[in-house]
């Protein structure tokens, strides 16, 4: 008999088996239901739809060094992306350089979120800029954010002003109202209002002229690929079925190794027509993405002491609050 669990996910390659079944959890009959982040982790915080839910890993560990218990985690890791090299500017706000941000007006999704949160930690950490350096405009409302169901007020010291809902951190870039914005989303969803195509607009800019170069010199120094997002499991369910935290994690893995050869599958087209370099077989064929804690464990103690440093913690969460313990190991 196969175990009726519900799943909150987002869709992205490495979801994608898991969504359409191709990956399956043995003997759980698992109904995803596929919602945009901002979305999902809003509503699984606030009202805990779901049995198991991908997560925001800054909100959940706020919620965990608060005493929020209602969940326990699982080291699956559905996102991740160097954070900062997304810095968006205006050309007229005399920012070329990192520490060129001190002093101005920073738009934010959501201050607590977790891509917000890693650019913070290495601007703060590789380039000397913290966030007391900068002025804060938040785009989502308290009644609709990962912050309003965690209870989420501004570190001492740091200035976070609320974007009127007349507004957007789109429209205010536009307008100048705004100097720069950390992990700009324009897909407008039941939380997030951008819709302004910042990326290719004449007087935008990236903070760092390449990009590419940047996630590489900050993997090469500090051996950093950012997470952005978990899987949860509500306590109750895990302590119920413990073995569904084992079939579940199975089954992401399994999931993030068909995405793998997907991957390198696509690219050998662009390798046998000449468009890709030959050398770039050997990387390529390196799994990007590892589950479990092991393999993850000096990013995720990464951002835990970012999240402490920013005062988005009061303590420095450990993993062995965060994870199920049959999966500490692995």
């Amino acid at each position: 008999m196969h175990v009726p669990l519900s799943i909150g996910i987002t869709d992205n390659p490495r979801t994608w088996p898991v969504i359409d079944g191709r990956a399956r959890p043995v003997g759980i009959d698992l109904t995803p239901t596929v919602l945009h982040p901002s979305e999902l982790f809003w509503r699984q915080l606030k009202f805990e739809e779901f049995d198991i839910s991908e997560m925001s890993i800054s909100s959940f560990m706020i919620a965990r060094s608060k005493g929020d218990d209602r969940f326990v985690g699982l080291p699956i890791f559905t996102t991740r992306m160097f954070f900062h090299t997304t810095i968006l500017v205006r050309k007229d706000a005399k920012i070329d350089k990192p520490s060129d941000l001190k002093g101005k007006r920073v738009g934010v999704p959501e201050y607590q979120q977790t891509a917000a949160l890693w650019v913070r930690g290495v601007l703060e950490n590789e380039f000397g800029v913290t966030p007391r350096d900068m002025e804060f405009w938040m785009e989502r409302t308290p009644s609709k954010s990962h912050g309003g169901a965690t209870g989420f007020t501004p570190p001492p010291g740091v200035t976070v002003n609320q974007i009127p809902p007349e507004k957007n951190i789109g429209s205010m870039m536009v307008s100048g109202e705004l100097d720069a914005v950390m992990f700009y989303l324009a897909d407008p969803n039941l939380i997030d209002r951008s819709t302004v195509d910042l990326r290719s607009h004449p007087d935008i800019k990236s903070l760092f002229p390449d990009p590419l170069a940047e996630g590489i010199r900050f993997y090469d120094k500090t051996g950093l690929y950012p997470i952005n997002h978990g899987i949860v499991m509500k306590r109750a369910v895990a302590e119920q079925h413990p073995w569904a935290v084992t079939n579940i994690l199975k089954a992401f893995t399994q999931a993030n190794e068909i995405a793998n050869r997907e991957r390198v599958a696509h690219a050998e087209y662009y390798f046998e027509t000449g468009l890709l370099p030959p050398e770039g077989r050997k990387a390529l064929r390196a799994p990007l993405v590892s589950h479990g804690v092991v393999a993850n464990r000096l990013v995720l103690e990464t951002i835990a002491k970012y999240s402490l440093q920013q005062g988005l913690t009061s303590r420095l969460v450990r993993l062995e609050e965060l994870f199920a313990p049959s999966t500490l190991e692995q």
